[in-house]
């Protein structure tokens, strides 16, 4: 149609779309706060919401006790590590010195009376005493860590089962507040829907046709965009059933709106030539010619045959001849355009006064 319209109209009619565009992305941005503020409107639940909470608090209590008993146990568990080590590492440094000084000392004939092998084996053994007595403490802790360990699981393993034994319980209610909030959402969106398609049949060539399609383009990201992701899924037969319906429903519309159309262009091609032409509209007859098509029945014609005049499958009228110059012209032309002269007028009716 864009080609039958003035330019100054067409700049105008691009505008308009652009002021389309720009109320529909307000509308978008309100809808989509909106839409994304409903689900505050239910108390968010958690698991442990479906849990007794006195054994739940008396779980984590222990959980809590462990974990505080865990960390000081290995606090003082790194310190006697540490102790351990430096006993260790004294007796080891004291050994080699012994087994240095025998291999180098010489014997005695009577070896219980050298005075420093028995002071240096006396170290030694005060040094393997000292180092026995660290690996104990050591030991001792490690069993404390390990019983705090042990006892902190068992906490672990039973608020795991207060968790699963509630987990059916949560799960069925965060499906039905799935289906509340879904059901606040399509109480919201369908009658901007219903409504957004009552504007597109009745207004959408109205005076103010930039906001009703504006509206149009909101309700419809709305519903398909704001909504139908947050459709809950039950495993995926609820989307794939509501997908059914949809499709359904839309193409049982596509089909009667095709037999509809059908029954019109059949009527209006049964009508008389003069009568098909006072409903046809001027701009919608040359944008349908600029495309190569029928203004009648919209099948195709070949508009550059010159020995075309009517239409080979409706019989409209679609070139005639300038009743001033006979030029052969377009029959839904307003005006020759070879002599200016008005459509259906001769020369003695276009200089008669009017």
């Amino acid at each position: 149609m864009s080609k039958s319209l003035r330019l100054s109209e067409k700049w105008f009619r691009r505008g308009l779309w652009g002021v389309a565009v720009v109320f529909a992305w307000f509308l978008i941005g309100l809808g989509a706060t909106v839409v994304g503020d409903l689900p505050q409107v239910e108390k968010v639940q958690t698991l442990e919401d479906f849990i007794d909470p006195t054994a739940l608090q008396s779980v984590r209590d222990d959980i809590r006790d462990n974990e505080s008993n865990s960390r000081q146990i290995s606090d003082v568990l790194e310190q006697l590590q540490l102790q351990y080590n430096a006993a260790k590492a004294d007796t080891e440094s004291e050994r080699e010195k012994f087994t240095a000084w025998v291999a180098t000392r010489q014997a005695t004939a009577k070896p219980d009376q050298d005075q420093e092998l028995i002071s240096r084996t006396q170290r030694l053994d005060n040094l393997q005493a000292l180092e026995r007595t660290a690996l104990g403490r050591l030991e001792a802790q490690q069993k404390l860590l390990l019983d705090a360990q042990q006892a902190n699981e068992q906490a672990q393993f039973r608020l795991a089962e207060l968790q699963q034994g509630a987990q059916d319980e949560f799960n069925h209610a965060r499906q039905s507040q799935e289906l509340r909030v879904f059901a606040y959402r399509l109480g919201l969106t369908l009658p901007l829907l219903l409504l957004a398609g009552w504007l597109y049949k009745t207004k959408r060539q109205s005076t103010y046709w930039p906001f009703v399609w504006g509206f149009i383009y909101f309700a419809l990201f709305v519903f398909f965009v704001e909504l139908v992701p947050y459709l809950p899924s039950y495993g995926g037969y609820i989307r794939y059933l509501v997908g059914i319906v949809i499709t359904v429903l839309v193409g049982r519309q596509a089909i009667l709106a095709l037999n509809r159309y059908l029954e019109q262009q059949r009527l209006a091609e049964a009508q008389p030539e003069t009568k098909r032409r006072e409903v046809l509209e001027y701009d919608t007859a040359l944008a349908r010619l600029a495309k190569g098509i029928c203004p009648g029945c919209e099948r195709a014609v070949d508009l550059k045959n010159t020995s075309i005049d009517f239409c080979p499958h409706c019989g409209i009228g679609l070139h005639d001849r300038c009743g001033h110059c006979h030029t052969r012209k377009s029959t839904f032309a307003k005006y020759c355009h070879s002599c200016g002269t008005g459509a259906g007028l001769t020369t003695a009716d276009q200089a008669s006064p009017v």
